[in-house]
């Protein structure tokens, strides 16, 4: 079968396609006839070395697909082939590729292929970080710094979806204008650290209950600085590469402030199926009735998945970008 591969070489990341073995479904796991994969820019950061080692050899690229389910592994149960399934697939750039049972997840019918792509990492992320940490209700403020990037634009959608008043903040008026039909209540052009007087004019001067940190250290004290009373903030990347902030113990201190990082990488396959479980009550449902859209950016064929690489290092998208099987 095609695949790619994605390695480091003097602080870039690399996309290889070659010829790579089909993978047979172990014990417990799917294999999934890959239709649609979506982008991820942690995997590409963590490729060119931010926040993790550069990687020493080549390894399969992509970790979340859409596709029909071609075999099932001893043990897997509830799904039958040609069922079609969406989930966090390790080498989802490929034309089969393995899903653990416990995270896949049955796509609504109303999703085409590219839009089930677009869905598990991110409504995953922000299930965590929303509901599974951060429980936003209703009539609370949500702001979300890098509101264009899938993540932001994810958070954007549940918290609307979930009843909340949601700020952002992006560096392009473009962007902030293409996400206002989905709700954005506080559109706050900056790429800075310097949106707390807005948030708190618009705020009643009490702050932000649920936080959002999808940019990094350089904004990291202004997010804690505009929290509310019993505030909670979210890290979940770190895309200006400062990993490194100052934190207002003062702040922590009286305003009884909770602050937690969101991340897959030291959780267990329990844990993470806990999270799959969580998003597929309180989220899917709004999905598979269109209460949330995925919005997807761009949509590239297969073969020109270095150039969607491309894109998104460009930072040019709002919302997701996809690569769809031919």
């Amino acid at each position: 079968m095609i695949a790619y591969t994605l390695r480091s070489d003097a602080g870039r990341a690399l996309l290889e396609r070659r010829e790579a073995p089909q993978p047979a479904a172990g014990a417990g796991q799917i294999l999934v006839r890959v239709r649609a994969a979506g982008l991820n820019r942690g995997e590409l950061l963590a490729a060119r070395g931010i926040g993790a080692k550069p990687a020493s050899a080549p390894k399969p690229a992509g970790g979340e697909a859409a596709g029909e389910i071609a075999a099932l592994g001893a043990g897997v149960t509830g799904f039958a082939p040609g069922e079609r399934v969406m989930g966090r697939a390790a080498g989802a750039f490929a034309e089969y590729a393995l899903i653990d049972a416990r995270e896949a997840i049955p796509v609504p019918a109303r999703l085409s292929w590219e839009q089930a792509a677009a869905v598990p990492l991110v409504f995953m992320v922000v299930h965590d970080m929303l509901i599974g940490q951060g429980w936003l209700r209703a009539g609370e403020w949500l702001l979300v710094t890098g509101v264009s990037s899938g993540v932001g634009v994810g958070a954007l959608q549940a918290g609307k979806a979930l009843g909340a008043r949601v700020a952002g903040t992006s560096g392009s008026a473009a962007k902030l204008e293409r996400l206002a039909p989905l709700g954005l209540d506080l559109a706050l052009r900056t790429r800075k650290g310097d949106f707390y007087d807005a948030v708190m004019a618009a705020t009643g001067a009490k702050g932000a209950n649920v936080v959002v940190n999808t940019v990094g250290g350089s904004v990291f004290p202004e997010c804690v600085r505009t929290m509310a009373f019993e505030g909670r903030l979210a890290t979940v990347g770190h895309v200006d590469g400062v990993l490194r902030s100052e934190i207002d113990l003062e702040a922590l201190h009286s305003k009884r402030l909770t602050l937690f990082g969101v991340s897959n990488r030291l959780r267990s396959a329990e844990q993470r199926s806990a999270t799959v479980r969580g998003f597929v009550a309180d989220l899917l449902p709004a999905i598979a009735d269109g209460r949330i859209e995925p919005l997807i950016d761009r949509v590239f064929d297969f073969a020109q998945l270095p150039a969607a690489k491309d894109y998104m290092e460009s930072d040019a998208q709002v919302g997701k970008i996809v690569v769809r099987m031919n």
